[in-house]
């Protein structure tokens, strides 16, 4: 089904769980946030590439965890690419759409038109923060980037940090039909293996990059069995299949899993969305001396901002910025 040239179950992620091996999962598909994404920046294909599979990869995440706030990724690289970082806003209402946002840092001069996106990273940090909001302390996960691509890291991430087996089966990239103008699409299944309270490890270290853990050394007996039963299941997916106009999420679910006992769970619409606000960026401010805002105001007297996420433009007094500034608005009141 269709609206348009948007179909139905584009911009959702379908929870679900297989019940006889203990596992669960999700099935995303993005267009719209996509495009919303995109069109804030002018990126060269490489750079969109990695912007699409790390926001494919914040869509399927941040839908695990129960949030009420934020979900955020971020690769730290040491190469061309400095930053690719999402935000994943979860509903603050039942029925209402979680929301994502993202953007790339990187050195244009720098990068190799013939390199694989991943490798313009080189040496780096895959990070996932989560905020819970006012009143809880961040928490965060870091482990060393691995494995070729993203959702390699965030798996390598998932047994490093949390030892929990997870497997990704991504694909993205251009539309080209007919009569409409080329946009990204991305789309992905991720499954998980149900936490245990006591989770096995491989003596030894892992088998990954310099001791990583991966999925398969945290796994043994017939958890093991459940868990490589379902990847190769996994194995069989196709890149239409999980892309294509044509196979819903569910369709999907049932062709690949119908064995393992799948349940499905109330889709999630995603959305894109930013934060970003003048009293937001006031209050980043806040902690410079007025001597310090003078070094970012321009000839014409005025303290210039722009959202590195959704294009924002804010222009302020500085005379009105800074802690000397609240200071004294608190010693006149």
């Amino acid at each position: 089904m269709t609206i348009g040239s948007q179909i139905a179950w584009d911009d959702t992620v379908l929870p679900f769980q297989l019940d006889l091996s203990d596992i669960r999962g999700r099935i995303a598909r993005l267009d719209g946030v996509l495009d919303q994404v995109l069109k804030q920046h002018a990126y060269p294909p490489q750079i969109e590439a990695l912007v699409c599979e790390a926001a494919l990869l914040t869509a399927l995440i941040g839908q695990t965890i129960k949030l009420r706030w934020r979900l955020s990724l971020q690769i730290r690289g040491l190469g061309a690419v400095k930053m690719i970082a999402t935000d994943y806003y979860g509903p603050t209402d039942d029925g209402e759409p979680a929301r994502i946002r993202a953007y790339a840092n990187f050195v244009a001069e720098e990068l190799d038109p013939q390199a694989k996106p991943f490798d313009l990273i080189g040496e780096g940090y895959f990070v996932i923060v989560i905020d819970q909001g006012a009143g809880m302390v961040p928490y965060q996960g870091i482990t060393p980037l691995d494995g070729g691509s993203l959702s390699a890291c965030a798996e390598t991430y998932f047994a490093q940090s949390e030892q929990l087996p997870t497997r990704f089966a991504l694909t993205y990239g251009r539309s080209q039909e007919p009569g409409v103008a080329p946009r990204w699409r991305a789309g992905g299944v991720m499954i998980q293996h149900m936490p245990k309270a006591s989770p096995f490890v491989a003596q030894g270290g892992g088998s990954g990059e310099g001791g990583l853990l991966q999925a398969g050394d945290i796994v043994e007996g017939e958890v093991g069995e459940n868990w490589r039963r379902v990847n190769l299941l996994l194995d069989t997916v196709e890149e239409l299949e999980l892309i294509g106009p044509v196979v819903t999420p569910t369709d999907l679910l049932v062709r690949l899993f119908h064995e393992e006992g799948p349940r499905v769970f109330e889709t999630q619409p995603v959305r894109f969305g930013c934060s970003c606000s003048a009293e937001k960026v006031r209050s980043s401010l806040s902690i410079y001396s007025a001597k310090d805002l003078t070094h970012m105001t321009t000839p014409e007297g005025i303290l210039t901002a722009d959202c590195q996420f959704c294009g924002a433009h804010y222009e302020f007094d500085p005379k009105t910025l800074g802690f000397e500034a609240e200071q004294a608005a608190r010693d006149g009141a």
